[in-house]
Order: C-alpha cells, then structure tokens, then sequence
C-alpha cells in the first residue's frame, strides 16, 4: 500500500496543535508554478501562510465569540511576500541584499559559503587572510578567492567560525543528516510548544469594527534581526499587535532590511547589558503579552532573557525563540538563510547539473520567511491556548529544523517546477505608501481571511527613532 504524505498544510498545522477540523476553513487561489525549484518551496510557502492565517482567524474567533473565518491563500500574494525584499524601492532605489563578499568560494575539496553582510562580519573574515577591515571590495574578493582554492572546506569553516566571521561547508542531505549536528536538529519538532508555569488566563477586550484584528491591543516585544523573526513581527503588526523593535545600539543593523520588515512597528535602540537598558526593559516587559527573541541561546542568557526568567518576571507571557541551528553542536552559532541552504544540502539539491558549478539557491529566502510565519503562526495559537487554559507558553523554531522539512518531510519533488514561476508579473501584490524615508514600493502582506486588514496601519521608518513606550496606557 503506497503511502501518501500529508500536505505541508496538514504537517504544520499538526506541529502547531491545531485542531484539524479547521483545515476545512483554508481556500487557495492564484496562479501555479511560482518559486519554482527541484524542492517543494511553494509548498512551504504555502503551508506556512496558509497556517499562520489559519492560527489568526483562530484567534479572532476566540475574541468575537464567532464562527473561525474563511482563510483565503493567494499563491501570487505568498510568492512575492517570499521575495519581498527583492520587491522594495526607496525611492526608486533597491536596496543591496548581498555584499561581494558574501557567495560561494571554491575550496580545494569543493565549495564554501561565507555571509559578510556586516561590516564587523566582513572585517573578521579578513582578518583570518590577515587583511585590514578597510581592504576594498576587488582586493578582497581576489585574496579570499586564492586562499580558499588551496584549502580545505573543513578547515576554512572552523578558522572563520573561530575569528567571529561566517563561513559554511557545502555539504549534501546525506552528509548533513549523518552528521551529529543534522541528526539532533532532525530529531526535534517543527514547532516546539512548551507550557512554563501555571500562570491565569489573560483575558483580552473582545474585538469590535473592521478590519478584524486578531491581535488589536496585545503588545510585542520584538528582539530579532535580519529576515525571519521580523518577518513574524511585522505579521503580529499587521494583526493589530503593538509591536516595539528593540536593538542594541552597538550592533549594526540594515536600515534597509528594516524597510522591508519593519511595516506595522515602532523601532528603538536599548542597551540590555546597561543599567538603564535594563530598567528600561523591565518596564516595557510589565506591559507586554508576547516576547520574540531572535539571538542566538548563549547571547540570550547572558543578557538574563531565558524563557522561564522572562515568564517569572511576567506571568502569562508568549515567548517566540527563534535561532539558525536549532538544538545541538552549533546551536550557539551565528547563522543565515543561505548558510543553512548551503550547510543542510539545499544548495546542493539546487546545484546546476555538471562538477564545476556552485551550489545553487532556491528562488527565494523560503527559509527565513517560511520559517517567520510558522513562528507568527505559533504565538498567534500560542495566545489562544493561553486565552482558553492560562500559562505562560514558550514557542520554539529554527531555520535549520525548516530545512529538515523542507528536505524529508514535504511532498516531495524531482524536477524543477514549471509554469508561471519566471514568468508571472508581481504587480497585482505590490503597493506604494509613502513614509518617513520616502516613497516605498513594497509587497502586500500575503496572510489573509475574511476581514482580515488589507495592508499595515503604518510604514517603516528610521531604525531607533522612535519613543521608549507602549503606545497604550
């Protein structure tokens, strides 16, 4: 008897706890073919916009007292909120995703990746060639390029991981699943759900007007960076949440990143290792509903924000964790997207055929983003166990158990995908909003069901600007 997998629909909203008679409330619609790839991308993208608007009609339907609402997943929507940052214009400028030094590099055993985004990235891997952190660009690409050729992959993944920088071993889906770090991140669960304490129900104000916001006076604490914990934050945002970005004003960030991500928020900068950072902290943390932690586990506890201080701190609290590698030997490692492609095998799988061409890359960033709304989606069923059993509730997700079911668990494919995928014009879930760094071009959001609010109540603006405060007495 041959055995058919379940949707990646299904798998999610299983990880997440829901109850599978609410699969029934899910329509799809849009054009076929999009993120085309050998593997299943659409499929996670899908299933990971179709289950965090699922767990937010949940939700609206706690707060109203009525019948969950119809969810309605548009292809075209999913696919260009995956690619949303290759989508904004400032100004009719687009921002830089990748600097020069951040690709594949030839190794004297096969391939290696480096991410060297960052300045302070950028300067570490430098320094193992014994370059100053000013060295341009050209001079730079030309001296990594001939160390790596005569080295060993291994070898340069461990001197760049020991000076700081990020540098990832090209390995293939056997090679990684056999390999302790692989198999303890495979052994985990899509969504880790843990209850912390005993805490009350929080009741919230029952919902009234249009659009439907099933998160309208809940306040977020967002502490992540880069792609996939913003991309949940800015999907809390667009469901009513008070969100606050907070970062450490010595770490650098992308102004242009958080043009893409930052819809919906307000943005701080908040010194957690200072004594008023601290204070500071401690009272925004009174008044919040939900905390999402971005930074690596080792970074949050020396800060003192594991889950279970924060949920002593504050009794009923939904804490999102999010990390690159999930459980296991590098769970303390800095990582991204695209080293996780290239570490777990994806960029293998995706490889051009013939020995000499790189790794490859799916067709977008499904990682950061599929794993961003798998993370909004469990807060958002995270706040309605808490609604109906009380407790302070821990969610947790990595872009590396993401890549275990994008690679064993989804429906599976052989061959590239064909159809409206290089072809289909974007236009139709793209919009212009004008905002404090000038007229943006963005895509929409793709979560969506009956009621559910068009676009975000606020644009971006400048990283830091904004005041230390909930909005809302």
């Amino acid at each position: 008897m041959t055995h058919v997998r379940k949707s990646g629909t299904e798998q999610a909203w299983a990880a997440l706890g829901g109850d599978p008679a609410l699969l029934a409330h899910i329509g799809t619609s849009g054009p076929d073919g999009l993120l085309p790839a050998r593997l299943p991308a659409m499929e996670l993208a899908r299933s990971a916009v179709a289950v965090c608007s699922l767990a937010a009609a949940e939700l609206a339907a706690r707060r109203t007292a009525r019948p969950v609402p119809q969810v309605l997943v548009d292809t075209g929507a999913v696919a260009t909120a995956f690619t949303s940052e290759r989508h904004l214009r400032i100004d009719g400028r687009a921002p830089t995703n990748f600097a020069p030094l951040s690709r594949f590099w030839r190794t004297a055993d096969g391939w290696v990746r480096t991410h060297a985004n960052y300045p302070h990235h950028r300067a570490r891997l430098l320094a193992t060639l014994g370059l100053p952190a000013d060295t341009s660009d050209d001079t730079a690409v030309d001296a990594v390029a001939a160390s790596f050729a005569g080295r060993r992959g291994p070898e340069i993944e461990q001197t760049v991981y020991a000076a700081g920088g990020l540098a990832v071993v090209a390995r293939t889906p056997e090679e990684w699943a056999a390999d302790q770090r692989g198999a303890t991140v495979a052994g985990t669960p899509l969504v880790a759900r843990d209850r912390i304490d005993s805490a009350p129900v929080r009741r919230t104000a029952a919902l009234a007007g249009e659009p439907l916001l099933p998160a309208a006076g809940l306040r977020v604490l967002d502490l992540t960076r880069v792609i996939a914990g913003p991309v949940a934050t800015r999907t809390l945002a667009l469901l009513g949440a008070d969100v606050l970005r907070i970062d450490a004003p010595q770490l650098p960030e992308s102004q242009d990143a958080h043009s893409d991500t930052g819809f919906g928020k307000r943005s701080v900068d908040l010194d957690l290792g200072s004594r008023s950072g601290t204070a500071a902290f401690d009272e925004l943390l009174a008044g919040a509903d939900v905390v999402v932690i971005g930074y690596r586990p080792g970074a949050v506890e020396r800060l003192g924000l594991t889950p279970e201080s924060l949920a002593a701190r504050r009794p009923g609290l939904v804490i999102g964790r999010l990390s690159a590698w999930g459980h296991g030997p590098w769970a303390q490692r800095r990582g991204f997207d695209s080293l996780v492609q290239v570490a777990t095998g994806i960029a293998s799988v995706e490889a051009a055929a013939g020995p000499e061409n790189p790794p490859g890359a799916m067709p977008a960033q499904a990682l950061d983003h599929g794993t961003g709304y798998l993370l909004a989606a469990a807060v958002l069923r995270a706040l309605t166990e808490q609604h109906d059993d009380g407790g302070s509730r821990l969610v947790t997700l990595s872009l590396a158990r993401t890549a275990a079911w994008l690679l064993d668990e989804l429906p599976a494919r052989q061959e590239p995908e064909t159809g409206a995928g290089g072809s289909y014009d974007p236009e139709k879930w793209l919009t212009e909003t004008d905002s404090p760094l000038g007229r943006l071009r963005h895509a929409l959001p793709p979560v969506a069901f009956h009621g559910s609010p068009a676009d975000w109540s606020r644009p971006p603006g400048p990283l830091g600007s904004d005041a230390t405060g909930w909005l809302t007495a």
